[in-house]
């Protein structure tokens, strides 16, 4: 109990004699979570707007024009028979011209009642886990295989912009995620390291009357602990309240889960343990 009590007296000492120190620790390790919090959230906002543009994304096959009609439903089948294809949609020459004529918003087929030029297609939806390029060039192939196919259209070019933004958007919170890291660590070892110093003739002269290094480490291991942790709270309280103050009506926000939110916290609280042992580590020899 004694050991107990000389821990948090430690602890108590150490804010007290040095609050400005434990102060720039936390206001700067919850700028730094903050930022990342923002990013995080960012991040799982455009996921779901990608997400769904992506479930828009369909692919248009275009049957040949000597095609009986007769064996629309066999080529049909074939093509609904394809891995990956949620759904079908056959769009007769006479759809075909009513969704031009909305699309332009006069009919350009007058006087053509008798013989309509345009084609006969299928209109394919996918499985989410097909929505990617290679998947949907893997379908694209195979349904070029079928001997009625004139032609497949989907929006290739823009799948492919979309990946690759994609992929440098995850690339870039990485980056950020790795910086915020090294940086949280940096400012953290800093903070607890000038407070210990202020405690050296003190620290050592407990190292001679025989007290064990972890037992004098443990007062800056859970200092850096609550700085940790208590800053990452800190962050998502100061983005919790805004939400309350600012609405967005084109869009929703992505809020991380409270179970993310809090192995979040205990990580940046592992983080703070990691530090306040850096920062001491020097002292320890």
């Amino acid at each position: 109990m004694s050991r107990i009590a000389h821990i948090l007296k430690e602890l108590s000492r150490n804010l007290y004699r040095n609050p400005g120190t434990a102060l720039g620790s936390f206001l700067s390790l919850t700028l730094l979570f903050l930022l990342f919090d923002l990013y995080w959230i960012a991040a799982g906002t455009s996921g779901q707007f990608y997400t769904r543009l992506l479930s828009e994304l369909k692919m248009e096959v275009f049957i040949s024009e000597e095609t009986a009609d007769s064996t629309l439903p066999a080529i049909e089948a074939a093509i609904a028979a394809t891995e990956g294809v949620n759904a079908i949609e056959y769009i007769s020459r006479g759809k075909a011209r009513e969704e031009l004529s909305q699309l332009v918003g006069i009919d350009l087929l007058v006087g053509y009642d008798t013989l309509n030029p345009l084609p006969r297609s299928f209109v394919l939806d996918f499985s989410s886990d097909y929505l990617t390029t290679a998947e949907m060039a893997g379908i694209e192939s195979e349904i070029r295989k079928q001997p009625d196919v004139s032609q497949v259209f989907y929006s290739k070019r823009w799948l492919q912009k979309a990946e690759s933004t994609r992929k440098t958007i995850l690339n870039f919170g990485m980056a950020l995620g790795a910086l915020i890291l090294l940086t949280a660590l940096i400012s953290s070892v800093n903070g607890i390291r000038l407070s210990s110093r202020a405690r050296a003739v003190g620290f050592h002269q407990m190292r001679l009357l025989g007290a064990g290094r972890f037992f004098l480490a443990v007062p800056f291991l859970i200092e850096g602990m609550l700085i940790g942790g208590l800053s990452a709270a800190a962050g998502w309280l100061l983005i919790f309240y805004a939400r309350q103050k600012v609405m967005f009506t084109q869009f929703e926000l992505v809020i991380p889960a409270v179970e993310e939110i809090s192995i979040f916290c205990g990580a940046t609280a592992l983080l703070g343990i990691i530090s306040g042992y850096l920062g001491i580590r020097k002292l320890l020899r």
